[in-house]
């Protein structure tokens, strides 16, 4: 008999159709009923010896709740005869086609450890945000969850991985506690997804992901020498195709519709074979040899507001001279998919894992540190900037000058002129605080509000030395300091200014946005334990602002 190992997971949903993303014991046929009598099948299929199902459930109505179960091979797996009195029944929410949409987000999260352990850095934001859910299902939630990177940290593993992957292989060997290969990878996401709330969260509001650098490894793409020294080792090409491989299995395919999934060659050969492996391996090493070959971002509409998950990670170019965040095909499909139906969404928003607009000490770090690995100083100079690159994480948007100005400028034509939406947002995490930054434009901006909205981590934590630097890098001396910088390495400077008008906040917490007709609020919300023993932990307001 068929069990269910991880899932049901809500990915996609729009105002009729829904995909429920699952993997199985074994080879399956996946249903999922939904209340009013409806059934929606896929058979599995197998990667690696593991069966998974994306099924796709269609005739919803916009704007309405409908309940499901998951059957496999007709037996009833979800919800488990076990679960839980406190969750109630999973539902496909659709949303309406004029209706509000909240859109929550945030990055970075370790898998929260068992319930009777105590949490070394604080209760899990996507936990609490679960509990409140639960105790409230007819209360406020959101319509999408859109989680910017970090899903799985393949290179910081917890305790009890790190037994597992001892008891498996050599840890002596590397890449020694970090996860090899794809079947650790599988353990990350049953470490991550398999926790209770999370679980039952996951499986009631729909989500939307991208990759940052931990699902693969810390930093990476980081430059071209970074990732020459990767491929000189011998674990690095197992462990990249294992983390696109995975990647592909349990994150992006659930970022499709249902129309895209029917049209997708890679996923239909998958399907097709007894064991896709062979076929998806080929295509991770295709996106390891020609990353342009590849787009993992992707557009979700919901209403009135669109979403671009943007990938900033495996689309660089890394050559020095042309180094770019996205290339050029990539490039094009952002400017696209910002400029195309102008005037049929009121709000438009730009996931990108890494924050384009850092406090301005660290964005001219990073300019100062392109332009020496660019030669600017010479070789010698060249070598030291490439060397503090590396040990300073200098990698963000930043330190792809041409694409920053790039983005600006695709940024103010996306909101100015007829048509244009209220407000133009990007949202990040990476950097394990929140703020909230905003840039001017020399001789005037567009009409719509641009904002920079950062929000990370939702379960990890920083240290002090990176708080204080994140403090300080927004005040007086730390502008003359970068402009210091700049001057040296004969950096361009940026063709916008740009200022923190909120934060920075420190702590587990995720970000909202409420968004109706041309309006939008903001709320960050903390996961904070409460005062008395056995009182668990919950969300609390922390800011709150209007955009638009």
């Amino acid at each position: 008999m068929a069990g269910l190992r991880l899932g049901p997971l809500l990915r996609y949903v729009d105002g009729s159709s829904a995909t429920v993303w699952v993997e199985t014991s074994r080879p399956c046929a996946a249903e999922v009923r939904c209340a009013g009598g409806a059934r929606h099948t896929a058979r599995t299929f197998q990667v690696a010896g593991h069966h998974y199902a994306l099924v796709a459930v269609t005739g919803l109505a916009p704007g309405t709740s409908t309940p499901y179960e998951v059957f496999l091979d007709g037996a009833r797996v979800w919800p488990p005869p076990e679960a839980p009195h406190r969750f109630p029944p999973s539902a496909i929410r659709t949303p309406g086609r004029d209706g509000e949409i909240r859109v929550a987000f945030g990055s970075c999260r370790w898998a929260a450890p068992p319930a009777d352990e105590k949490d070394p850095v604080g209760p899990d934001a996507l936990d609490t945000l679960a509990a409140r859910i639960a105790a409230r299902p007819a209360g406020e939630r959101p319509d999408v969850l859109l989680l910017l990177g970090d899903q799985v940290y393949a290179d910081e593993t917890s305790d009890a991985t790190r037994r597992w992957l001892a008891e498996r292989r050599d840890p002596r060997r590397p890449p020694g506690s970090q996860v090899a290969d794809y079947e650790e990878y599988t353990r990350l996401y049953y470490e991550s997804w398999l926790d209770p709330d999370v679980r039952w969260l996951l499986s009631t509001v729909p989500t939307c992901m991208i990759f940052d650098d931990h699902d693969v490894v810390d930093d990476w793409n980081t430059s071209a020498a970074w990732l020459a020294g990767m491929r000189a080792t011998g674990w690095w090409r197992e462990r990249l195709l294992s983390g696109l491989m995975s990647y592909w299995v349990y994150q992006h395919l659930g970022n499709l519709s249902p129309d895209e999934l029917a049209a997708d060659p890679l996923y239909a050969a998958v399907r097709r074979t007894p064991d896709g492996t062979d076929v998806l391996r080929a295509f991770a090493a295709q996106a390891d040899a020609d990353p342009a070959s590849v787009r993992w971002s992707y557009r979700r509409d919901f209403g009135r507001v669109r979403v671009l998950m943007v990938d900033s990670r495996a689309a660089r170019v890394l050559d020095e001279q042309n180094r770019a965040m996205l290339d050029p095909g990539e490039a094009a499909w952002l400017r696209e998919q910002a400029l195309s139906g102008r005037g049929t969404f009121d709000h438009l928003l730009i996931g990108t894992s890494l924050p384009w607009l850092l406090p301005p000490l660290m964005h001219d770090a990073e300019a100062w540190s392109a332009a020496l690995c660019r030669g600017e100083k010479g070789a010698r100079w060249a070598r030291l900037g490439e060397k503090l690159r590396q040990a300073a994480d200098l990698e963000h948007w930043a330190a792809f000058p041409d694409s920053f100005a790039a983005l600006a400028e695709l940024l103010a034509e996306a909101g100015t002129g007829p048509g244009a939406p209220a407000t133009v947002a990007v949202l990040s995490g990476d950097v394990h605080h929140a703020y909230i930054a905003e840039p001017s434009w020399p001789g005037g901006g567009p009409d719509a509000r641009v904002v920079q909205l950062t929000c990370s981590p939702v379960h990890n934590s920083i240290p002090l030395s990176l708080r204080l630097m994140f403090r300080s890098g927004w005040g007086g001396p730390a502008r003359v300091l970068g402009r210091w910088l700049t001057r040296h390495a004969r950096a361009a400077r940026p063709p916008i200014d740009w200022r923190k008008t909120a934060g920075p906040w420190f702590g587990n917490q995720l970000m909202t946005l409420t968004l109706r007709g041309r309006s939008a609020r903001l709320r960050l919300e903390q996961a904070r334990g409460e005062r008395g023993e056995g009182r668990g932990a919950a969300l609390r307001t922390v800011a709150e602002t209007d955009l638009a």
